[in-house]
């Protein structure tokens, strides 16, 4: 009767032994499995994932206007809050490529260290980006009002005309190439070009110069 039972007491343990011995060599591999999966689900995210946009290019800067102004008036102050240009137009273009502004039926004010008042007009003016230079062109005029220099002597009024004047206001100075007319007092002097220093009120006339001098 003892031989049967323990037979019967062995049995049972080998069942239960053969699914742990099964575990525990599946347990060895899981790792190498999760890694496997873990591999294989980085990859199909991979191709899931859309492609980074790479940048346009850059597009070269052009001529091209890339604002405009209607009816404008901008003005330029000094360290100190004085108005030192103010600029008015029908319309202005700006061009990126000279970083410069094209203003049409301009007309501009312009007051020096000595409170002296400048005014220029033109059917077409052309600016820097610092409203320092100003190229006008068609029936330009600048007109420059008298009144007292920095030593106290008195500064007559002077008018330039020309189909093209260059005014810089830091120093002042106008130039021409082109035959110009100056207007100083009751004088006129007729000339081929013109190169007129501002601070130090002295004007330099080449090519064909005609005067006529009001008498004193």
């Amino acid at each position: 009767m003892s031989g049967p039972a323990l037979t019967l007491a062995a049995a049972p343990r080998a069942a239960a032994w053969r699914p742990r011995r099964i575990w525990d060599q599946v347990s060895i591999y899981l790792p190498v499995l999760l890694m496997a999966l873990l591999a294989a689900a980085s990859y199909w995210l991979l191709r899931l994932t859309p492609e980074a946009v790479e940048p346009a290019p850059q597009r070269p800067v052009t001529h091209e206007p890339d604002y405009f102004m209607r009816r404008f008036s901008v003005k330029v102050f000094d360290e100190g809050g004085a108005l030192k240009t103010e600029v008015y137009g029908a319309e202005a273009r700006h061009h990126p490529d000279t970083d410069s502004t094209e203003i049409d039926q301009a007309r501009i004010r312009s007051v020096d260290p000595n409170g002296l008042l400048t005014i220029a007009t033109a059917r077409l003016v052309i600016s820097n980006s610092a409203q320092t230079e100003f190229v006008l062109q068609g029936d330009a005029v600048v007109v420059r009002e008298g009144g007292r220099g920095a030593d106290g002597a008195p500064v007559p009024r002077m008018e330039f005309r020309g189909e093209v004047l260059q005014v810089f206001t830091d120093p002042q100075r106008l130039v021409s190439d082109r035959p110009v007319t100056l207007l100083r007092g009751n004088d006129q002097i007729n000339a081929d070009s013109l190169d007129y220093v501002g601070d130090e009120h002295v004007a330099l006339l080449k090519g064909r110069v005609k005067a006529r001098l009001a008498p004193r």
